[in-house]
């Protein structure tokens, strides 16, 4: 196990100690008033730790404090570890980033696009082209979630037992087979719909490596990082610094409520979100992907395969907004491109909060954010445990970290 701890003072890093006070205020407020059980915040530049700030419990009911070894439900935060993954099978010429899905899940042949009908009189025609592993990458493959309430497609995965992303007691493969018998949205490559692609890559990577997903990030990923509290479960003697899962309720305070299963190994191992992590073996992902591709003399990726992950991937320099799905055209998606798995600030200006061109990271649905800012050499990431309704606190943090960087 390691330990995350603050290597350098602020002002060594470029950093304006007095500003990141007002983001350790800003966040403890939060906490006191009830809308997050407890946070840690940490900011690092050029590899070093400048600001490591705990507040607040990740166990409310036994009073226990977030450490600096608290592990997480990191959710979402899983989809660029898989793509790491994806992207080693790449560049062992296993898989092609332009290979046809049904090449490695036959399942996925002849993909059908929605027309219209619901329930049994659903119309749908032939797809214009397969969907590509690249379209998975990038959330383009016209998948979807079942909890939105949007198209009628979403619609038809809730009543597949897809409203959660897997039917109760069903397995990576067995899902996966369940969505291929799904209709798309739209045409693979002609729109981005965030989805339950990244299930669909965990499927892709257990059949082309041969090994179960939990084997295989461990023996290519988190082993050769050092990442040794990470993982789709957690043992006996971890449990005690597991946070646990809030939800907000509709007044704007907190409440225990269910997450996917992590004591012991899940039946269903979810490279859409199904990782536990600590801000130690964050930190070091997050180090892999700074230092392009290589840790510690560990390379796993070449300089240019982490570039293409992290350079927008969408058609003529397009943006989430202009190019997504209904769901997606809201005000915080422009100025936001998408590489494979981590989204790319394209225009700042047209962000919602400060940020730099090329800044590029991720967040999970459990109040988890990540970035990395190329041209600060900056890294933040952000672990809280609860699933909001209304809570916004990303945007907030951006803003804090951004008036904290002085060079």
């Amino acid at each position: 196990m390691g330990l995350l701890r603050q290597d350098v003072e602020p002002a060594e890093a470029g950093l304006d100690a007095e500003a990141l006070d007002r983001l350790d205020r800003h966040f403890a407020q939060h906490v006191d008033a009830g809308r997050l059980p407890g946070c840690l915040v940490a900011v690092a530049r050029g590899g070093r730790v400048a600001h490591l700030t705990t507040y607040g419990l990740r166990d409310v009911a036994a009073g226990r404090p977030v450490e600096p070894d608290t592990l997480w439900r990191i959710y979402s935060m899983t989809k660029p570890v898989t793509a790491v993954a994806v992207l080693l099978l790449v560049q062992e010429g296993r898989l092609s980033l332009d290979d046809p899905l049904d090449r490695h899940l036959p399942a996925f042949a002849n993909p059908q696009v929605y027309v219209g009908g619901s329930g049994a009189d659903v119309r749908t025609r032939p797809a214009a082209g397969p969907i590509l592993i690249r379209h998975l990458l990038t959330h383009t493959a016209g998948l979807t979630f079942g909890f939105y309430h949007r198209h009628p497609v979403d619609a038809l995965y809730r009543e597949a037992g897809l409203e959660y992303s897997v039917p109760p007691g069903k397995d990576l493969a067995e899902t996966v087979e369940v969505y291929a018998r799904m209709p798309l949205q739209f045409d693979p490559g002609t729109q981005w719909n965030y989805s339950v692609a990244s299930n669909v890559l965990g499927r892709v990577i257990e059949v082309v490596s041969g090994q179960p997903l939990d084997a295989f990030f461990a023996e290519r990923i988190l082993g050769p990082l050092g990442m040794t509290d990470t993982g789709f479960h957690i043992t006996p003697e971890q449990a005690d610094r597991l946070a646990e899962l809030y939800g907000e309720t509709d007044e704007g305070g907190i409440e225990p409520v269910p997450g996917l299963p992590v004591r012991g190994r899940p039946r269903f191992l979810s490279g859409s979100g199904g990782l536990v992590s600590s801000a130690y073996d964050f930190h070091r992902f997050m180090e892999l992907l700074r230092r392009g591709g290589e840790l510690d003399g560990v390379r796993l990726l070449a300089p240019q395969t982490l570039a293409l992950m992290t350079r927008n991937q969408l058609p003529d320099g397009a943006t989430i907004r202009s190019f997504g799905a209904p769901v997606h055209q809201e005000p915080g998606m422009d100025g936001l491109g998408f590489g494979f798995n981590v989204s790319v600030v394209t225009d700042p200006a047209r962000t919602l909060a400060p940020s730099h061109p090329g800044t590029y990271g991720w967040t999970g649905v459990a109040t988890t954010a990540f970035w990395v800012d190329p041209a600060h050499d900056l890294t933040v990431q952000f672990m809280s445990q609860v699933r909001p309704k209304k809570l916004k606190v990303f945007p907030e943090l951006r803003r804090l970290v951004h008036a904290a960087v002085t060079d």
